[in-house]
């Protein structure tokens, strides 16, 4: 596993104490329904939303809950690094197979208790497709009875991708996240309306890699 999981490093870190937080804000997020799929997504790639989709995905694992974080960004996905582990297979190969009997054969156990993790697999001509396709509805609702919380991190949402948009019609709830000094404001709120235009249940918007008394990787959160 590399340094970027860091509530596994440094769990009394700034940074670790602020993810523990978002976790408690999502969880409380909804009144009469449990937030239990929830996509993590951002306006432009390096806003960090692997960092804090895998970090997200250790929280929720460290207060008891049986967690899958799965890398739904068919096309450039990460979580394998972050994990030291490889990419031969993955969601993509899944969603080409017959989902309910082979889904458990793409999840990998870590090494942190109670958390495991699905990689993205190879990357297909159409993610797009596949991720509206019958078979990932009937596999997130499989994966929703399975554990408590399935942490999906998605591809971030721009014109010309679908994915998250797809992908965020499905789930519970939707994080946003940003980075200080580089996302305009102007990259989130499109984002925002786009996700609103298909009824997406946005849950707040996460502030990334922001300055803080000398820190520099820092997050807030905003509903």
């Amino acid at each position: 596993m590399q340094n970027e999981l860091i509530l596994n490093y440094d769990p009394k870190s700034t940074i670790s104490e602020t993810i523990r937080t978002l976790r408690t804000n999502l969880q409380f997020s909804s009144v009469d329904k449990k937030i239990r799929t929830i996509l993590i997504t951002s306006s432009m790639p390096g806003e960090g939303k692997s960092f804090i989709a895998s970090n997200l995905a250790v929280a929720f694992a460290q207060s008891g809950n049986k967690v899958l974080l799965v890398d739904c960004d068919i096309r450039k996905g990460r979580q394998h690094y972050i994990f030291g582990s490889h990419n031969q297979k993955g969601l993509s190969n899944l969603l080409l197979e017959k989902v309910a009997e082979n889904y458990k054969n793409y999840i990998k156990k870590t090494k942190i208790e109670n958390l495991s993790v699905m990689f993205r697999g190879v990357t297909p001509p159409n993610p797009s497709e596949l991720l509206g396709s019958e078979k990932n509805k009937t596999l997130i609702s499989i994966l929703k009875e399975q554990y408590d919380v399935v942490i999906f991190d998605s591809a971030p949402i721009s014109d010309s991708l679908t994915d998250s948009l797809i992908m965020s019609t499905l789930v519970d709830g939707v994080v946003i996240v940003a980075a200080q000094k580089k996302t305009p404001i102007s990259a989130v709120n499109a984002t925002k309306k786009s996700l609103q235009n298909v009824k997406a249940n946005i849950l707040g918007i996460v502030l990334n890699q922001a300055d803080t008394q000398s820190r520099n990787y820092y997050g807030h959160y905003y509903e």
